[in-house]
């Protein structure tokens, strides 16, 4: 009697979990990438060869960590648009400082310095001033750009000085097959996926998008907060501006352009909830590898490129449909 008792109680609990997993979107979108990773392998004959996927995973990496900075900032409520012009201005700084015959760890430093500043100005806007973010980082997303085509005079960047072949390494070589990007992806979710989850600033960054008014009266500093997201989605721009420059080997002044846009679907598809108060690192993750996965199926598939939008924004609007969907079911 008592062991089917634990039986039946087992097997409840066991339900319980996976319809838990099962309502989370993150789990629906990974779902659907691994479905279209064996798809294209069995379909093709070179998605997995190696140096395919050493490309799709080096590719949705500099997305991912996009991604994740972009996921903190939605979850508190915002949108930075900028993100793609502090990806060229990262780039341009770097590559000027080190062209100039400085050795790259100062120029990098000269790099994110430079793009915390544009977070810095966004935060400042948004939460001191009051400003909207999207006309903040709109209006940003211009300046920075502008200023890298300034500094740069326009002309491309591909002498790097003494440091450049430490450069190309760090941005376009590999450790035991694993391109350096993706290490850096890797590295950079495990410690926010800790940060949201187990650190008060975690907690404070998802209760301002949850509910701003009630964080101000819980005694949350939120401007103060509020500057150190848009700081860390700059700071995750300028690393991908760095890691990119060293992958392409050289910097242009169109690098990063309309970037922001897929880095918003894939923290969308990811599970970050426009409205805030949700996301997760993992989730951003999970949604760059699906978009990379379709870009590089259309390639492989001899579809055209122009496609690539169409199936972008229907996984959104298909990923924004299921969050509201299982809203409305936690309600009844």
């Amino acid at each position: 009697m008592n062991t089917t008792l634990e039986q039946a109680i087992g097997q409840s609990q066991h339900r319980s979990l996976l319809s838990r997993i099962m309502s989370y979107q993150v789990f629906w979108v990974f779902l659907a990438a691994l479905i279209a990773c064996v798809t294209l392998s069995l379909v093709t004959d070179t998605f997995a060869t190696e140096r395919n996927l050493f490309n799709v995973t080096r590719n949705f990496a500099f997305v991912a960590i996009i991604a994740i900075g972009m996921t903190t900032v939605i979850a508190s409520g915002g949108i930075d648009l900028s993100v793609g012009a502090s990806v060229v201005l990262s780039a341009v700084v770097v590559g000027m400082v080190m062209a100039a015959g400085y050795p790259f760890w100062l120029a990098a430093a000269a790099a994110i310095g430079a793009v915390l500043l544009v977070g810095f100005v966004n935060g400042i806007l948004i939460a001191y001033v009051g400003m909207p973010p999207f006309v903040v980082t709109l209006g940003m997303l211009s300046f920075a750009r502008s200023i890298a085509l300034v500094l740069s005079n326009n002309k491309m960047i591909y002498e790097f000085g003494p440091d450049q072949d430490l450069l190309l390494w760090i941005g376009g070589g590999s450790t035991f097959g694993i391109p350096h990007p993706l290490i850096v992806m890797v590295i950079l979710a495990f410690v926010m996926g800790f940060v949201f989850k187990w650190t008060a600033w975690g907690q404070h960054v998802f209760a301002i998008g949850g509910n701003e008014n009630a964080a101000i009266l819980t005694g949350i500093p939120v401007p103060m907060v509020k500057v150190s997201v848009y700081m860390f989605s700059a700071f995750t721009a300028g690393i991908t501006g760095i890691l990119m420059a060293g992958w392409l080997g050289g910097v242009t002044t169109n690098l990063g352009t309309a970037m922001e846009l897929t880095v918003i679907a894939a923290a969308v598809i990811g599970g970050a909830n426009l409205a805030g108060g949700e996301g997760s690192a993992f989730g951003a993750v999970i949604g760059a590898l699906l978009i990379e996965v379709i870009r590089n199926s259309l390639i492989l598939l001899g579809i055209s490129t122009f496609w690539q939008g169409a199936f972008i924004g229907s996984f959104i609007v298909l990923a924004v449909a299921f969050d509201r969907i299982q809203k409305l079911r936690g309600q009844e």
